[in-house]
């Protein structure tokens, strides 16, 4: 019996069907729970078109893609004055986890690679983004927070939010 294999994260290029496909996913799913005022989802296209990164979490052995997610690094007016000077702050834009993988820890090893490798390219530490909802902002927190957390105790990362 082979043991499964470690998901493995990249980030794209280019958008791939299944990458696109997954971002389609989110943005349905975000548009449908989340009043009008409150939902700064963004597609694929709008994702690139503002300089974000978009990273990928595949099956290693299949190529399927479980999850997606972007980081954008801010610009330093906007970054929050708890960060200032640490380096260049990334914020998260997009992060989704198909349905189908849901419930495997994939968004805390989606979240974690993205950080370690944002920190890894210099940024300085995580921001949420200005202007969501209290509630959206208390959920995006707490979801960042759990997998912080969970980074910690593994030794990955040492940031706070």
């Amino acid at each position: 019996m082979s043991s499964p294999t470690s998901p493995k994260l990249a980030e794209v290029a280019g958008l791939s069907p299944q990458v696109e496909a997954l971002l389609v996913a989110h943005h349905a799913l975000m548009r449908a729970q989340s009043p009008e005022e409150s939902c700064h989802v963004m597609t694929g296209e709008a994702l690139q078109a503002e300089g974000a990164r978009v990273f990928a979490l595949s099956e290693e052995e299949e190529g399927t893609i479980l999850a997606v997610g972007a980081l954008k690094t801010v610009a330093d007016s906007a970054a929050p004055m708890s960060l200032a000077g640490r380096g260049p702050v990334v914020e998260l834009k997009s992060m989704h986890v198909a349905a189908a993988a849901r419930g495997r820890g994939l968004g805390h090893v989606l979240l974690s690679g993205m950080l370690d490798m944002a920190r890894a390219a210099g940024a300085g530490g995580p921001a949420s983004k200005p202007g969501q909802s209290p509630r959206s902002m208390r959920r995006a927190r707490c979801t960042c927070r759990r997998a912080l957390r969970r980074a910690r105790r593994s030794a990955t990362i040492g940031w706070t939010l």
